[in-house]
């Protein structure tokens, strides 16, 4: 990773210009200081999209180095917002009216004294002015005479990290912010490893409010070489180190006198003339279906846009998933049919064979496929509250396919601070892990590292529908590729037919002493006698046995529950009625089995005994060591019960007696198990 750091007795010279030589920012910038922070004189788009201005006026520069999407991150208060202020009034882009709004606003809201506080032409949300920070992500554009640019200014605060990635997921560039006084902060390293692990490989270090250090060249140095240290291994191919004031512009647009040992360039000659290489048409093709496009019985054809590569008329395609091959027959663009298209255009495909696709799908080269598999490892970034915890269910959207995904197991959680990888059973907000992720179906992925747009997916909480992770697959793990299901002769209606019974499944949940296992016993002895093939899985048993290595945290509750619903599966298959009785404190957790079972395999029965009749029966103490304090993770004490919200059958066991609550529950099973 080459380290540009420039000063005047610097040997090393890498840039996009010889420091010796003045660029078009420098011209006029002599004897700027913070007195003149209006004499704005660097040749920069006064206002002008490229497509307004004429060649001379450097369209076709514009082209030749093309778009440049880059984010602004780093810790709270280093002046990201600022500096994106700053680039966007040295361009020129705001009008009078605005500028007059903005330097009222400075007055109410701004917090640099009676100049004007460039942060608020970024931070537009009330709440974001009133309390001076930012909170979502803000887009904006500008253009120099020699590159066009979309900018995300991000929040810095730690509880709006999954905003930072957001902006960052878009961008091939980053500008990570220093205050020059506080140096590298745990957040500057967190969002420097979100950069790494979203593929950005090129980035600025900002070294901001140098003038608040005196300019002081060997701050400046201290904090290039700590950061230097710190990103060694982040894969980045460029990291430049700039010293700058965004408040005051020094080395912003031009060059700042009052930085004689800086010879490197300003923040917008290396903005101008790196080199991204985001050639996403040179990479293997990928077509995400986003939709299938049938508007009569006359035509079919696949909408999308093309995530990278290209096609064209008479290529052989396959749909990844099935390995179905055709050829295309048309391209539809948005106003007439085209021979080829490619990365980001979006059209719809007709192939020339009837072949099954839909929503979700990918078509690719039969030379060039991505992976298909139902098991990866990827890494994660957490962003909801509740915690990741492994074998809970989550929602994958991958592309434009969604299916349910468990994380099978967290290889490892990575320290932002020193990037070592600690051993984790959860991932709390914010944090990163390496992970292995099962999904309910065979999906195409590639690595993120190869291919940004079908390599990264979401995770979404299924019960609040918030976005609660961001992943980047790493690779497809061979066990998905060596292991086949088996299909047996003997299937679950025919042992079902020989018994002459319908085999489900009776999950009883609820506290500790509501009366679960008795009910279950006295279910199971009445079907007994009936002649009902029945097995029991209870709780206690199963923690003698095949769950004795679990414990009571949520990570263990959420493994216990998974375990049992795997072999409740099993016994489901066998044709039995499988008895069930756990607490089972998570709907996420009850919703998973439900879902392993086909529709109206599973009755849910709540035993709905409130708290204060568990403790008053507590029949085997266990109420009391938890108030105590002698047990920890006690449900219902130290640890959350999620009631059920539509169960088939809900128990309110005060005023009943267990025979009663048995009876209500086999007049419900009469229905469904026929005689």
């Amino acid at each position: 990773m080459p380290v540009a750091v420039w000063s005047c007795d610097s040997k090393f010279v890498a840039g996009p210009r010889p420091p010796g030589k003045p660029g078009p920012a420098q011209k006029g910038a002599a004897g700027r200081g913070k007195e003149s922070t209006a004499a704005m004189d660097a040749e920069i788009t006064a206002g002008q999209s490229p497509a307004a201005q004429s060649p001379g006026d450097g369209t076709q520069a514009r082209a030749a180095r093309g778009l440049l999407s880059f984010l602004t991150c780093g810790s709270v208060d280093d002046g990201k917002s600022t500096l994106i202020g700053r680039l966007l009034y040295d361009s020129r882009l705001i009008m009078d009216d605005t500028l007059a709004t903005i330097a009222k606003d400075s007055r109410k809201h701004g917090t640099v004294g009676e100049e004007i506080d460039l942060a608020l032409l970024v931070d537009g949300l009330e709440a974001e002015r009133q309390q001076g920070i930012t909170i979502d992500v803000a887009y904006r554009f500008f253009a120099t005479p020699a590159r066009s640019f979309i900018v995300a200014d991000t929040p810095g605060h730690e509880q709006y990290t999954r905003n930072m990635a957001t902006g960052a997921s878009n961008s091939d560039l980053a500008i990570i912010l220093c205050d020059a006084r506080k140096g590298v902060l745990t957040q500057t390293r967190r969002h420097s490893t979100i950069v790494s692990l979203l593929g950005i490989r090129h980035v600025v270090l900002a070294v901001n409010k140098i003038d608040l250090v005196d300019f002081d060249q060997a701050v400046f140095d201290r904090i290039v070489a700590e950061y230097t240290a710190f990103a060694a291994g982040m894969g980045f191919r460029t990291l430049v180190a700039i010293p700058l004031s965004a408040r005051f512009g020094d080395n912003v647009t031009a060059r700042s006198p009052r930085l004689p040992w800086y010879a490197g360039p300003t923040l917008v000659e290396h903005l101008e003339a790196v080199d991204v290489d985001t050639d996403a048409a040179s990479q293997p093709f990928r077509f995400p279906v986003q939709w299938v496009n049938r508007p009569n019985q006359d035509f079919r054809g696949f909408a999308g846009t093309i995530a990278s590569g290209r096609v064209a008329v008479g290529d052989a395609v396959v749909v990844a998933a099935s390995g179905r091959a055709s050829k295309v027959a048309r391209i539809l663009g948005p106003d007439a049919d085209q021979a080829v298209a490619e990365a980001g255009e979006a059209v719809t495909i007709c192939l020339a064979d009837e072949v099954d696709v839909a929503r979700g799908d990918v078509l690719a080269k039969p030379q060039d496929r991505p992976a298909v598999t139902d098991q990866f490892a990827a890494h994660l970034l957490w962003m909801d509250e509740d915690a990741m915890l492994p074998g809970r269910q989550y929602l994958m959207r991958i592309g434009n396919l969604w299916t349910p995904v468990s994380i099978t197991s967290i290889r490892h959680r990575v320290d932002v601070n020193t990037q070592k990888q600690l051993p984790a059973r959860r991932l709390d907000l914010n944090e990163i892990g390496f992970c292995n992720l099962s999904a309910a179906q065979r999906v195409p992925m590639d690595p993120y590292a190869e291919n940004r747009q079908t390599g990264a997916f979401v995770l979404v909480d299924r019960f609040t529908n918030r976005t609660a992770g961001a992943g980047m697959v790493a690779f497809s793990l061979r066990r998905a590729t060596n292991i086949h299901q088996e299909e047996f002769l003997v299937d679950k209606a025919a042992r079902a037919a020989l018994d002459r019974q319908t085999p489900l499944v009776l999950w009883f949940t609820g506290l500790s002493g509501s009366g679960k296992s008795t009910i279950a016993k006295l279910v199971e002895q009445a079907l007994h006698r009936e002649g009902r093939h029945t097995y029991t899985l209870d709780g206690d048993n199963l923690r003698h046995g095949l769950n004795r290595d679990l414990g009571f945290t949520d990570a263990d509750r959420v493994e216990n529950i998974r375990r049992v619903g795997e072999v409740a599966k099993l016994f489901l298959d066998a044709g039995l009625v499988v008895i069930c009785s756990f607490i089972s404190p998570f709907r996420a957790e009850r919703r998973m089995v439900r879902e392993l079972m086909e529709p109206g395999e599973f009755i849910e029965v709540f035993v709905d005994t409130p708290i204060e009749e568990c403790v008053r029966r507590d029949p085997k103490g266990l109420y009391a060591k938890a108030m105590s304090g002698a047990i920890k993770n006690f449900t219902g004490v130290s640890s959350p019960y999620e009631p059920p919200e539509t169960p088939e059958l809900r128990l309110s066991t005060v005023g009943l007696t267990p025979d009663q609550a048995a009876e209500a529950v086999l007049a419900h099973l009469r229905g469904l198990l026929p005689r």
